[in-house]
């Protein structure tokens, strides 16, 4: 969420952030609205104050006459009146608050400078790593998978719809190594500090990091109980702090968790729907780092190399991509995408985006830190990385590993964890 003195102070900074996702179309008339609230909010706040200054000259004005046997009967009918328009006042108060606040919650934020402008062609590849298979040599992950018995996609279909996957056997087994691998390494070589999370939240949860109100049909809702799905860990794992007050001294503060994810929009216009490319639930491993303005960018490439260095360990092949403003997510100021090439499919597969949000969901949450003793409060950084997102790795690895025979050669870090060296 914006800082309300933007819409007063900056509005055409604003303006221009959402010139830059290419959303100022539709999000103009909603700043232009905000501007108007908020002068009108600031006028009412006045009148209300102008009144009860007024109210308490009028009311010590009864006393005094009463005190001295004089009649205070019109001056008495006065205040009432003075009383009747300062609640007035304070419920347009109210109304135009909630109003103003509501748009803030609609409007995304503002990418950084050196994020591109335009939409997602205008995406850049950062720098890559390692070389890809050729497209169209080996065939796709679902066939494989279901060959050697992995996963079987008619059955997860049958009990729970399109876009729900079962894992079989070493399958199976792939994703707790995969799982154990992750935690393992983010915890011992990176430092972060392993939470288990809870996988429905609260309203409040999912403001805070910026999926409501802005997607809530996409999300999925328990029908007797105001709890939500997550769609990622990040949304638990960053309100752990919600309405907080940290000690500066504590930070960077870096956790990472395990969860399943669930998604409603998986499959949306029938993009990338066969096999692990696009469900409506799978595992993931999060990164989340709370820091200091100033630390800001420096943690982001920071996060964003602990995802790389989990593709980097299993051999994949991938590259970065820094998101254009109009393909950068709606909390974010700027994203990284981690894509692996899958030449089965003759693509380049999200697994990842690492992103930097400034204070946009701290503002929302609530979380807070204090430099030093006597200093004023400030908001937190909050920065977020899948490391990594498992159907389209497994994807990956079944494909860049494929061998002529059909088999799959396992990752030389996986083999300790799935007690196989080659999946046949």
């Amino acid at each position: 969420m914006h800082d309300a003195r933007l819409v007063r102070e900056q509005p055409d900074a604003l303006r221009e952030g959402m010139r830059r996702r290419g959303k100022l179309e539709t999000l103009g008339p909603l700043i232009d609205r905000a501007e108007a609230l908020d002068r009108d909010r600031r006028l009412t706040i006045q009148a209300v104050e102008e009144r009860k200054a007024a109210r308490n000259t009028a009311s010590q004005e009864v006393a005094r006459r009463k005190r001295a046997g004089e009649p205070a009967d019109e001056l008495m009918a006065s205040t009432r009146a003075l009383g009747e328009e300062i609640a007035r006042l304070e419920q347009e108060l109210a109304a135009t608050q909630s109003e103003f606040g509501a748009i803030l919650l609609e409007i995304p934020n503002i990418t950084a400078s050196e994020v591109p402008a335009g939409d997602e062609t205008n995406n850049v590849v950062a720098r890559s790593w390692g070389t890809p298979r050729e497209a169209g040599t080996v065939k796709p992950h679902w066939e494989v998978g279901e060959a050697l018995g992995l996963i079987d996609l008619p059955r997860g279909a049958k009990i729970s719809g399109s876009g729900f996957i079962v894992y079989r056997g070493l399958g199976a087994r792939l994703q707790r190594a995969l799982m154990n691998f992750m935690l393992d390494l983010h915890t011992g070589a990176h430092g972060y500090d392993e939470r288990w999370v809870p996988l429905f939240v609260n309203r409040e949860s999912m403001v805070g990091t910026g999926q409501l109100p802005k997607f809530e049909e996409d999300m999925y809702a328990l029908r007797d109980d105001a709890l939500f799905a997550i769609p990622t860990a990040e949304v638990p794992v960053t309100n752990l702090l919600r309405d907080e007050l940290l000690d500066g001294a504590d930070l960077p503060i870096a956790y990472t968790a395990w969860s399943a994810c669930f998604r409603r929009e998986a499959g949306a216009a029938g993009k990338d729907t066969r096999g692990l490319l696009r469900v409506h639930q799978f595992d993931k491993v999060e990164l989340v780092r709370f820091t200091t303005p100033e630390e800001s960018a420096a943690q982001h490439e920071l996060l964003t190399g602990h995802a790389e260095q989990v593709l980097q360990a299993l051999g994949l092949p991938y590259r970065v991509l820094l998101l254009a403003a109009g393909d950068t997510g709606f909390s974010s100021t700027k994203t990284y995408d981690l894509e692996v090439f899958a030449p089965g499919v003759g693509k380049w597969l999200e697994v990842s985006s690492c992103s930097n949000f400034g204070d946009f969901q701290a503002r929302r949450a609530n979380i807070r830190y204090r430099a030093a003793k006597g200093e004023k409060p400030r908001f937190v950084h909050t920065l977020n990385g899948s490391a990594l997102a498992f159907p389209r790795v497994v994807a990956s690895i079944l494909e860049h590993y494929q061998n002529p025979d059909g088999s799959v050669t396992v990752p030389d870090v996986l083999r300790p964890l799935l007690g196989v060296d080659v999946l046949r």
